[in-house]
C-alpha cells in the first residue's frame, strides 16, 4: 500500500487530496491499483504518519495445487497418494464475504440471457477488460446494494463473492473503467428491447396486447446546465422538488409490470407532448397490432384522442382516466343509468357518447379515505383563517398569510371556503355549502374513458386497475434501485445510469414474476435479504511442511430459504475444490 495525491483546481485555488492505495499484482503480471481509504486533504506531518503506517503491509503470494491431507498427529498408510499434515489448531478464518445474494442476481442475469446478449456486443477490451462482466457487476449492485461507482470501487466490491463467481478481480471494478463501461451502453438500447421481448415470451408467455404507460421524473441538486443538448431542465417534478432541474422518464410495461421500453426526456418535456412518438416507437419496434395503451389522465390530449378514434384502419385502443371536471358534462346521463356492482364496495356506470365509452366508478373504501383527507385538511386551514382573523397588521401582510395557508390546505380544502379581505385589513370567510355538497358526492368516484367497444364494466374496471403496475415499477427505480442520487454530470452517463437501473429492474421484476406462482405477496427484496445471510469465507490451515490448504467455502442456507430456493427450483452450486499454496513468508 502507498499514498497517492490526487491534484485539483477549484476558484484558482491549487487542492491537494491523499488516499490510501492498494496495488495489485495479477496473475498475467499486470497490476492494478484499488482506493482503500480517502484521507482528503492533510498536511506534511499527516502524511509522513500515514506513509510509516502503511509500509508494513504487503501482498500475499503463492502456488496452487490439490493434495491429499491427514491431521499432524497421524501418519497416511503405505503406497498412498501424496499426503501433507495439517495443524488443525491454527486454523484460519478469514475474508467473509457476501454470497447469496450476488449467486442469485447472478442467475438472473443468465436466465434472462443477459450474458450472450452483451458478451456479443460488448468485446474485450484491448487491455482484457471482459465489459459485459464489468456491466454485470454494475447491475447486481444497482440490484442489490445502490449507490455511487466510487463505493462500488472503494468499498462495495470487496465485500462480495462477485469476483469468485465471475472470475474477475479488482481491475474489473476500478473506478475509470466502470465509467468507461457507461460510455458503451446507449447504443445497443434498442437491441435490448427487442431481446427482453423475446426472453419474456419465452420465459411467462406474455402476451403484449395491453401496454401500460406513464411518465415520472428524477431530479438534481445542481445548476442547470448551459449545454443546450443536455436534458437537465426545470419542470413539473412529481418528486415536489421544483427547485431542482429533473429528467423526465417513459416507461411502457406490459400488466405483468414487465417492461418493454422506457425512454428519457428533457425536464421541462410536457406529459401530454410524449404519446404519439411512443406509440409510433412502439409500433416500428413491434410491428402493427391491436393493442390497448392504458394511461393516466393528463398523458393523452383531445388532439392525440381524436386522431385515434378518427383512424378507422387504427390498431391502437385506449382507456385513460379522466378529470373529474368532465365529470361534470356527463353527470346528468350517468344519473339516470344503473349501478352495477362489480366487487364489494365498488360499483360501476358505462355510459357510450360519441364513439367513446365513459366509464363512473365508484368505490366505498376510497370515498372513506378522500372523505377523512379532506376533513383534515378543511379542519386546518378552517382554523388558521380563524387565527389570521385575529391578527394585526397590514393588508398585504395577511394576503401573503392567506396565501400560504390556501398552499398548505391544497386547492380541493380551500375552494369549499370563500374568503374575502376589505381595503381596511379585515378579513372574513365562509362555507361553500353548494361546493362542499358536490364534493361530497364525488369522493370515491373516478371518471374512465375508452374507444373499446366495451360492455362489461368490471372487465374495464380491472384493465385500468392494472395501471398500478407501472406505477409499482417506478416505485422499485427510485426505491429499492435507488434510482437517485444521480452522480453523473455528462449527460450522456445520466441516461447510461438509467439504462443500468433499467437492467436491474429486468432482474428484479424476473424474480418478481417466478415468485407470483409461489407466494405472490414475497417481494424480491425479501429473498435478497434472506440470501445474503449466505456468507463465503476462506479457511487457511497451515501445514507441517511450511504451507498452508485454502478451503473456499459458503455457509449453509437454514431450512427455510432452502425451501424456498428448492421452490424456485435453484439449487445451490457444489462447493469449490480445496487448494494448497505456499505460506507466505513471517518477515512480509
Amino acid at each position: 500500500m502507498f499514498l497517492k495525491c490526487s491534484t485539483r483546481r477549484k476558484d484558482g485555488k491549487e487542492h491537494r487530496s491523499w488516499s490510501v492505495v492498494e496495488s495489485h499484482r495479477y496473475s498475467d503480471g499486470k497490476v492494478a491499483q484499488r482506493h482503500v481509504l480517502y484521507l482528503g486533504e492533510i498536511n506534511d506531518s499527516q502524511r509522513r504518519a500515514w506513509e510509516k503506517s502503511i509500509s508494513v503491509f504487503d501482498e500475499d503470494r503463492g502456488d496452487h495445487r490439490q493434495i491429499a491431507l491427514f491431521p499432524s498427529d497421524r501418519s497416511p498408510e503405505a503406497g498412498g497418494a501424496e499426503a501433507v499434515h495439517v495443524r488443525l489448531d491454527s486454523l484460519r478464518l478469514l475474508h467473509p464475504r457476501q454470497w447469496g445474494a450476488c449467486w442469485l442476481g447472478d442467475e438472473l442475469w443468465r436466465t434472462l440471457g443477459l450474458d450472450t446478449f452483451f458478451a456479443s456486443r460488448l468485446p474485450r477490451s484491448r487491455e482484457g477488460t471482459d465489459w459485459e462482466k464489468v456491466l454485470r457487476i454494475l447491475a447486481i449492485y444497482r440490484l442489490l446494494s445502490p449507490g455511487s461507482e466510487w463505493r462500488l470501487h472503494r468499498q462495495w466490491f470487496g465485500t462480495t463473492a462477485l469476483a469468485d463467481l465471475l472470475g474477475v478481480d479488482g481491475r474489473a471494478v476500478q473506478d475509470d473503467t466502470l465509467y468507461r463501461c457507461l460510455d458503451l451502453l446507449l447504443p445497443h438500447k434498442e437491441e435490448l428491447f427487442k431481446h427482453l421481448r423475446g426472453r419474456w415470451s419465452d420465459l411467462f408467455g406474455v402476451r403484449y396486447e395491453v401496454l401500460l404507460y406513464d411518465l415520472t421524473s428524477t431530479y438534481f441538486e445542481c445548476d442547470q446546465p448551459d449545454d443546450e443538448t443536455d436534458p437537465r431542465r426545470f419542470g413539473y417534478s412529481r418528486d415536489r422538488r421544483g427547485d431542482c432541474v429533473q429528467v423526465v422518464v417513459a416507461l411502457v410495461v406490459t400488466p405483468e409490470g414487465l417492461p418493454l421500453a422506457y425512454e428519457v426526456f428533457p425536464g421541462n418535456t410536457a406529459d401530454k407532448t410524449t404519446l404519439r412518438g411512443m406509440i409510433e416507437t412502439i409500433g416500428t419496434r413491434y410491428g402493427a397490432a391491436e393493442r390497448i395503451w392504458v394511461m393516466d389522465r393528463g398523458i393523452p390530449t383531445e388532439e392525440v384522442l381524436e386522431e385515434l378514434r378518427a383512424d378507422a384502419t387504427s390498431p391502437v385502443r385506449y382507456l385513460v382516466g379522466t378529470p373529474k371536471g368532465r365529470l361534470s358534462r356527463h353527470e346528468a346521463a350517468l344519473a339516470q343509468l344503473e349501478w352495477k356492482e362489480v366487487r364489494p364496495r365498488l360499483r360501476v356506470k358505462l355510459l357510450p357518447f360519441e364513439g367513446e365509452v365513459y366509464v363512473l366508478a365508484e368505490s366505498r373504501d376510497r370515498a372513506g379515505k378522500e372523505r377523512g383527507m379532506r376533513r383534515r385538511k378543511l379542519k386546518a386551514y378552517w382554523k388558521r383563517l380563524g387565527e389570521l382573523r385575529g391578527q394585526k397588521g397590514t393588508r398585504d401582510d395577511l394576503l401573503r398569510k392567506l396565501g400560504a395557508a390556501q398552499e398548505r390546505a391544497g386547492r380541493q380544502a380551500s375552494q369549499l371556503v370563500a374568503v374575502g379581505v376589505a381595503a381596511d385589513g379585515t378579513l372574513s370567510y365562509g362555507l361553500q355549502r353548494e361546493k362542499l355538497r358536490q364534493a361530497r358526492q364525488r369522493e370515491g368516484r373516478y371518471l374512465l374513458r375508452t374507444n373499446l367497444e366495451a360492455t362489461d364494466p368490471e372487465l374495464v374496471w380491472r384493465c385500468y386497475m392494472q395501471l398500478c403496475h407501472v406505477e409499482e415499477a417506478f416505485r422499485t427505480l427510485k426505491g429499492d434501485l435507488g434510482l437517485r442520487p444521480i452522480f453523473h454530470q455528462k449527460a450522456t452517463r445520466i441516461e447510461a445510469h438509467l439504462f443500468v437501473a433499467f437492467l436491474a429492474y429486468c432482474l428484479s421484476i424476473t424474480l418478481r414474476q417466478q415468485l407470483r406462482p409461489l407466494a405472490p405477496g414475497l417481494m424480491p427484496r425479501v429473498v435478497f435479504e434472506k440470501l445474503a445471510t449466505i456468507q463465503m469465507l476462506d479457511v487457511l490451515v497451515p501445514t507441517t511442511d511450511g504451507r498452508e490448504l485454502l478451503l473456499v467455502r459458503r455457509t449453509e442456507p437454514n431450512p427455510d430459504l432452502e425451501q424456498l430456493l428448492e421452490r424456485l427450483g435453484r439449487p445451490l452450486p457444489p462447493q469449490p475444490p480445496p487448494k494448497i499454496r505456499t505460506a507466505p513468508s513471517a518477515s512480509m
